[in-house]
């Protein structure tokens, strides 16, 4: 029930006290009580924060963006009411990027994840002109203040599962399908190669690129090619399943990325190194809403529970997943750290030192890894 109390307002020189008559003459009248005048107005209900997620490739069952879906169920799961999550996926990096993260910007979402290192520079673009909203790009490294980037330490998983590849290998030789020569790709190769020769020194890891993150047909001819040259495990950083199919295939092993791939795979993969989002999600989701959210760089790894190893195959011996699963317990207490030479020095495949005897690479230059360590069988594509 509306009402407008202007007969009980005191009038100048009146007091409280004077004016209560006539006051409760007129709550009377509107068929209130004091008291219930009296009760508080509740707040209205706070908008929920529009969050949108872009992804690169189509949501498939397992792999890297099925892996952010999940991380996008979780905060709305943690968040309810207080979010509001929408995921457009298979979108080309580039323009197509732009025009979505536009849309998204104008649509009203104020918290925007762009799940793929080609997004960076649209991220950047589209940030410049909508300055309210709040960016975070995944595996990117530029920043502004409305833009934040974020990581999982991809290449701790790579060195456990290097160790278990060892392990299961008769030949003492993998293969690694890769994406791109970024950095985080060069982590994971030259990580999985030392994990294995961790083990086995003289193990070697054979790649092949396909310069393309998503193309199952050709992720499958390169599994293939690389079973066909003593190759009998094989791991990948590429966004679907094929490579792990190829594997059941051919009777070979195989590590899965991102995602517990035995559904795919049950004879064929070791042990899976999976990512998990949503810890991290709910977290900026919950720092925009109380404003404290700020741009930043993180990277998580197994001691912050964004990178473990699941998932392990029958193909696996009992003592090599206890020795993982320990070596996965030294890395989150950080007494084991893929990028640190013990008594001999780190070199690549050329020969050239990159980790001195008794020393450790930084974060910076492990970011800017351009190079692949002794073992690893390939070369950089120009």
């Amino acid at each position: 029930m509306m009402f407008t109390l202007t007969h009980g307002l005191p009038r100048a020189g009146r007091t409280l006290s004077q004016c209560l008559p006539k006051l409760a003459a007129v709550l009377l009248a509107s068929g209130l009580s004091a008291a219930q005048a009296a009760a508080p107005v509740p707040a209205p209900a706070s908008a929920p924060l529009k969050t949108a997620f872009v992804y690169v490739t189509p949501v498939l069952d397992a792999g890297w963006t099925r892996q952010h879906e999940e991380g996008r169920k979780a905060l709305q799961a943690a968040l309810g009411s207080k979010v509001q999550t929408v995921a457009v996926d298979n979108v080309a990096e580039g323009a197509d990027a732009e025009r979505v993260l536009r849309d998204l910007a104008a649509s009203g979402n104020k918290l925007i994840f762009t799940t793929s290192f080609g997004y960076m520079e649209p991220t950047l673009k589209v940030a410049r002109d909508f300055p309210d909203v709040k960016f975070e790009n995944l595996t990117g490294y530029k920043r502004t203040e409305n833009v934040a980037t974020a990581n999982a330490r991809h290449y701790e998983g790579r060195y456990l599962s290097g160790i278990a590849a060892a392990r299961a290998s008769k030949t003492g030789v993998a293969g690694f399908v890769a994406g791109f020569p970024i950095p985080e790709v060069l982590q994971g190769i030259n990580a999985f190669a030392l994990g294995m020769r961790s083990v086995n020194p003289k193990a070697q890891v054979r790649v092949i690129w396909l310069n393309n993150w998503f193309d199952p047909p050709r992720e499958r001819d390169a599994a293939m090619t690389l079973f066909n040259q003593d190759v009998d495990v094989v791991a990948f950083q590429v966004a679907s399943t094929a490579v792990m199919q190829a594997a059941q295939e051919r009777g070979k092993m195989a590590i899965a990325f991102h995602s517990d791939m035995r559904k795919v795979a049950p004879d064929a993969q070791l042990l899976a190194v999976t990512h998990r989002w949503g810890k991290y999600y709910e977290q900026r989701a919950r720092a925009v809403l109380d404003g404290t959210w700020k741009s930043q760089d993180f990277w998580g790894g197994v001691k912050d529970g964004m990178v473990g190893v699941e998932g392990f195959g029958p193909k696996l011996p009992k003592a090599a997943r206890e020795e993982v699963l320990q070596r996965e317990q030294q890395m989150a207490k950080g007494q084991l750290a893929p990028f640190a030479a013990g008594k001999q020095p780190v070199r690549d495949n050329q020969g050239q030192v990159r980790i001195p005897a008794g020393k450790a690479l930084t974060d910076a230059q492990i970011l800017e890894m351009n190079w692949l360590a002794e073992g690893v069988v390939g070369t950089l594509p120009r």
